[in-house]
Order: C-alpha cells, then structure tokens, then sequence
C-alpha cells in the first residue's frame, strides 16, 4: 500500500529536482509539509522565483481545480498560485491562473520589443 505523505513528499522532490535542473540551482527545495503546510507555506521554496505559491501534485487522478483552490487559499493572496502536476510516466504539468500566464507573456513581449528596439538603434 503507498503511503499518500511519502508519495506527496517524493512527487515534491521531483519538481524540486525540476526546478533545481532548469537552472535554478540550488535555490529550490522541498517546503516544511511535515510541520503542517497550509498557509503561505509552499510545498516547494524556490527563492529564485519569490512570487510564486507552488502546490505539487503527484497522482494519477488530479482534481485540477480542487487544488487549485488549496493554491489560492495557502498563498494567502501573498503569492501567485501554481499548480505543479505528475502522473505516473508523464511530464510535469503547470496550471495557473490566465491572468497570470498572460502576464507573463506580456513581460516576455515587453522584454523582447525592449531588446528588439536597443538592437535597432545600433
């Protein structure tokens, strides 16, 4: 039988690993869940990436908005939610709010009309 905890805690160490692999390493780790979780205290820390509330999910039936829910609630409106999710076999999923994602598309545009401009006036 698998113990859900232990299987939460290796599915957070895995998106630690993920994180800590596309470069920021060293900065992300596994938040404290075995000192009781909840508000404003992410499954994974990442310092590198201060704004964000990661909610890991590592399961084969995902109740998406469920745990986006428990996102909003323990970011605390103190950080941005994010839902990080695995099934077995599977690459990571990331969900979040279109507000967000549309954020940062456009500091991505914002950056790239910035670039794009500098390069310009060469």
């Amino acid at each position: 039988m698998i113990n859900s905890k232990d299987k939460g805690k290796r599915g957070e160490r895995l998106f630690r690993d993920e994180l800590n692999a596309a470069g920021f390493i060293g900065s992300a780790r596994c938040g404290q869940q075995g000192q009781g979780g909840g508000i404003d205290n992410p499954d994974v820390l990442c310092p590198m990436l201060p704004d964000w509330h990661w909610e890991i999910k590592f399961t084969q039936k995902l109740q998406l908005y469920k745990a986006m829910e428990q996102a909003v609630t323990d970011s605390a409106g103190k950080r941005k939610p994010v839902v990080a999710s695995k099934r077995k076999g599977e690459d990571w999923l990331v969900t979040l709010k279109a507000k967000d994602f549309l954020e940062i598309l456009k500091q991505k545009q914002d950056s790239y009309l910035v670039n794009n401009q500098h390069n310009e006036t060469r």
